[in-house]
């Protein structure tokens, strides 16, 4: 067998201001055909797994180039259209093959291009055929569109939220491709339109169960091969924007149909419940002072870069400075020039320094603050799960004359593990508060050493209401869009924003 795979992903924020150009990829992560590292990123692991499955199976894998831009605004596209290109040419150079394997997330909207996924996959099957075989790993916080399930016989999403199984994944992709190459099973693929968005963190019910419940399905029913949620990304102002479910099957198309739509009007039946409620950051920083038992942390989940914001607000630190709070560690905050004016001065400098609050409005006013320069790292990386994340340059400072320290960065990266901290000298089990940027990725790793996780809403750096985002694409019939999208009353939802649903 002669396979060809290839990385291309990113998820784009349509509301953010910080455009993606081939820097954005570079500074992440450009591997061009055979210099991808052994360790995964998100979107890469069908890379990294498929040189062991076709090791132990002889085959022949051409790997293309790997791509990956951490999260933020559109893409230039010009820089899509050229890492698309790339690839297709990359492609047509390894033809003849048997498939084609792919890592993509599904969210990525470039200038041009609602559809950016969609677009390469159905070039991909342009060239290769019917008859090969096309797959891919997606990110669940995606957008499903027509022209991808048209182009492709399959998809895995990882289940978890946070990723943790996204190598998992990449394996379940594989071992259907394997077994589908070699005769043992005829994959095809279902997807039933839940018409909601809604956010799935699977660290808490009801979302948990669901999971758990999918994959006993998967374990216990020989005629499915995968079931997927794409949960959707409420940030991408395009068209398929929401909720679906993907039922792959043994060739029961009418068994994945009705396993779909049962889960898919499961998960419907609970909107509005499944994401972690929330407090503002005045609750927030009371409640963290107040603890007795230590670290505390508060989650900043509406600044994610991991969901393409920028990373740099400042409104909960404001608010722990004005309540004179001890032993804290902000982990990060997103300003390069920040970050390049400590390198100036030096680890023991004491300097004026203004930062934060630069990217977008919601975000709070810019800190003036005279700070002490006590550690300085080029080039800093945390763990994620198997990966590692690069964070740039960072400057770690103290406000002078308070307990509150601040890691500021100059790549955005979401803060997914204790790491981060170490990574400045900062121990985070020595700390009263951390504060971290983060929705939901954060807590496989924060979990075990919280005392308490707070998830705060502080300002509206990500549009996180579609009731009332300023969409000018996205359809009207999903909930809470629409009160009632499947024609069945509703009462209780009544088109209210999602954060009233949750209370």
């Amino acid at each position: 067998m002669r396979i060809f795979t290839a990385a291309l992903a990113t998820e784009t924020n349509t509301f953010s201001p910080i455009v993606i150009d081939r820097r954005g990829f570079e500074s992440s992560l450009y591997a061009p055909p055979g210099q991808h590292p052994e360790t995964p990123t998100l979107c890469t692991a069908p890379i990294t797994v498929g040189r062991r499955v076709c090791r132990e199976k002889g085959w022949d894998l051409v790997e293309g180039t790997a791509a990956w831009a951490d999260p933020a605004g559109i893409v230039n596209r010009e820089t899509y259209e050229s890492l698309r290109d790339e690839i297709l040419g990359q492609l047509a150079a390894a033809l003849p093959v048997d498939a084609v394997v792919l890592g993509l997330h599904g969210a990525m909207v470039a200038a041009g291009h609602d559809d950016p996924e969609g677009d390469l996959l159905a070039r991909v099957r342009e060239m290769v055929g019917p008859e090969v075989l096309v797959c891919a790993e997606l990110d669940p916080h995606s957008h499903l569109t027509a022209k991808r399930v048209a182009a492709a016989d399959f998809f895995t999403a990882f289940k978890e939220f946070p990723h943790t199984d996204f190598v998992d994944r990449a394996e379940d992709l594989w071992r259907i491709a394997v077994d589908t190459l070699e005769g043992r099973v005829r994959p095809v693929m279902t997807v039933f339109d839940c018409r909601m968005i809604d956010v799935f963190p699977t660290s808490r019910q009801p979302m948990r169960g669901f999971v758990d419940r999918m994959m006993a399905i998967e374990r216990d029913d020989p005629n499915v091969l995968s079931l997927s949620v794409i949960h959707g990304f409420m940030a991408g102002d395009v068209p398929e924007m929401g909720t679906k479910v993907i039922a792959v099957t043994d060739g029961d198309a009418g068994h994945g149909a009705e396993l779909a739509r049962r889960l898919g009007m499961e998960l419907f039946a609970n909107r509005g419940r499944h994401m972690m409620p929330m407090v503002d950051e005045v609750e927030a920083v009371a409640r963290a002072m107040a603890s007795t038992a230590h670290p505390v942390v508060i989650a900043d989940a509406w600044d994610n870069p991991g969901g393409g914001t920028a990373g740099d607000s400042v409104v909960i630190l404001r608010e722990l400075m004005a309540r004179g709070a001890e032993g804290v560690a902000v982990g990060t905050i997103w300003d390069p020039m920040a970050v390049q004016l400590c390198m100036v001065a030096g680890e023991g400098a004491t300097i004026p320094l203004r930062f934060g609050a630069k990217s977008a409005p919601f975000t709070g006013d810019p800190v003036d603050a005279t700070v002490e320069v006590l550690r300085l790292v080029r080039s800093a990386e945390m763990r994620f799960g198997e990966s590692l994340v690069p964070f740039g340059d960072a400057a770690r400072i103290r406000l002078k004359g308070t307990g509150i320290e601040v890691i500021l960065n100059t790549v955005r990266a979401q803060s997914f593990d204790p790491s981060l901290f170490e990574a400045l000298g900062i121990d985070p089990l020595a700390q009263r508060v951390l504060v971290i940027k983060s929705t939901n990725h954060f807590h496989a790793s924060f979990a075990p050493i919280a005392a308490e996780i707070i998830y705060c809403s502080a300002g509206r750096p990500y549009p996180n209401d579609p009731a009332t985002n300023p969409y000018a694409k996205v359809r009207r019939d999903i909930w809470p869009i629409c009160p009632d999208p499947f024609g069945e009353a509703a009462p209780e939802t009544d088109a209210q924003p999602m954060r009233e649903a949750l209370q």
